[in-house]
């Protein structure tokens, strides 16, 4: 509703301006048209529409007027003007209106008076450009950090539900039957990564150029790379449970493990599902509040995790003994479980950190927003700090 509202404001303030700038004529609804395009949903995409959008009316506006001092109106040339527009639109890399390159020529080339047509829809998209861009700057769009956070914290409890699942199951002795639904599930899970990444992307667009975020910087990274960590778990994830199915591959309705084996497999899923889940609510605290509770929770359940696969290490030797055509697959098994503790590690994670806070420093950027962005970093520089000192 709040986008609808400023869609309106700004289409109906781009035709009054229009009017009174543009007096005479036909009226100005290029500029109300150009205002509702303009009008984003974040300031950083309202900027980048304004500018190809009125990148790409200029460029249709030279062809036309290159066009029309040389040959008229005809069936060919309107084919060659639609052509050299649309090649012009690509080079001037307007990409969604690229059309509108070839729409405007047509319109310009069209009428008796071209340079008074031309000037006419240069100043109508100006217009409409600038009322959209104003409107934004002066009510700052919302920001979309907290959906981006709940989205990665949801994906990190959809993976606990089924680690937690794979655990009850193989504690009352899960068959093979079961794996292929773990395994069935897991891809779901790695399916579902996209629509995470799209409430980051619009998270990260809401961020920028917006005068409410203070911390932009440190919310983009914390939220890249904690969704990084996850896809990489829900692959991890998918491959351990193929490794399960692949177990009783001969006979599904044969136990995937049994005994001791079955009861400390177990234990080491709930360690790891409580891991995972620490990561995610780990993930949404540092973009809002105090995030020490969720990192102690996420130690401790990866410290129980690394205890619990250095005791299975030898049940599996056993089994292996028993059946040596399965060394493999139990090998798989452990080197899954191995790097889901370590894509979990706090300590892999800050590096991950100090590595994109160096890359940002050496980028080049305006004075200003140079300033703001060095004292961001400086705080994240001690914030990661203070954390590996812990560590």
């Amino acid at each position: 509703m709040v986008q609808t509202v400023r869609c309106t404001v700004g289409a109906t303030l781009a035709y009054a301006a229009a009017e009174w700038i543009i007096q005479g004529g036909p009226p100005p609804l290029l500029a109300p048209l150009t205002a509702l395009l303009v009008v984003q949903v974040s300031l950083y995409a309202t900027l980048t529409m304004g500018f190809r959008r009125v990148n790409s009316v200029i460029a249709g506006v030279l062809v036309a007027s290159a066009f029309s001092a040389v040959v008229g109106l005809s069936w060919w040339s309107l084919g060659l003007l639609i052509l050299a527009s649309l090649v012009t639109g690509h080079l001037v890399r307007v990409h969604e209106f690229v059309p509108e390159v070839a729409i405007s020529a047509m319109l310009v080339l069209g009428v008796s008076h071209t340079a008074q047509m031309a000037w006419s829809r240069v100043a109508e998209t100006l217009i409409g450009a600038a009322c959209g861009i104003l409107l934004n700057a002066l009510i700052a769009p919302p920001v979309y950090v907290e959906p981006a956070g709940q989205a990665i914290a949801d994906l990190a409890r959809r993976m606990r539900s089924l680690l937690l699942r794979m655990s009850r199951a193989l504690e009352r002795g899960a068959t093979g039957e079961d794996a292929v639904a773990w395994l069935h599930e897991a891809r779901q899970v790695d399916n579902g990564i996209s629509d995470v990444d799209a409430q980051l992307n619009r998270a990260d667009e809401s961020m920028r150029f917006n005068p409410r975020v203070r911390e932009g910087l440190l919310a983009r990274l914390v939220l890249r790379s904690g969704l990084d960590t996850l896809e990489i778990c829900a692959v991890v994830l998918r491959t351990l449970s193929r490794s399960l199915a692949d177990l009783t591959r001969e006979r599904r309705s044969e136990l995937v493990y049994e005994g001791e084996v079955a009861g400390v497999m177990s234990e080491l899923f709930a360690h790891i599902a409580d891991a995972v889940d620490s990561f995610g609510r780990l993930i949404t605290a540092q973009v809002s509040s105090n995030a020490e509770m969720a990192e102690e929770q996420l130690g401790e359940a990866l410290a129980e995790g690394r205890r619990t696969r250095r005791r299975i290490d030898d049940l599996l030797w056993a089994e292996m003994k028993k059946e040596p055509a399965k060394w493999e697959l139990h090998g798989a098994l452990l080197a899954n479980v191995d790097r889901l503790l370590n894509e979990l590690d706090v300590e892999r994670r800050s590096q991950w950190l100090a590595e994109e806070l160096d890359r940002h420093r050496q980028e080049p950027s305006h004075p200003t927003t140079g300033y703001r962005m060095r004292r961001s970093l400086r705080r994240l520089h001690r914030k990661l700090q203070n954390l590996l000192s812990r560590g």
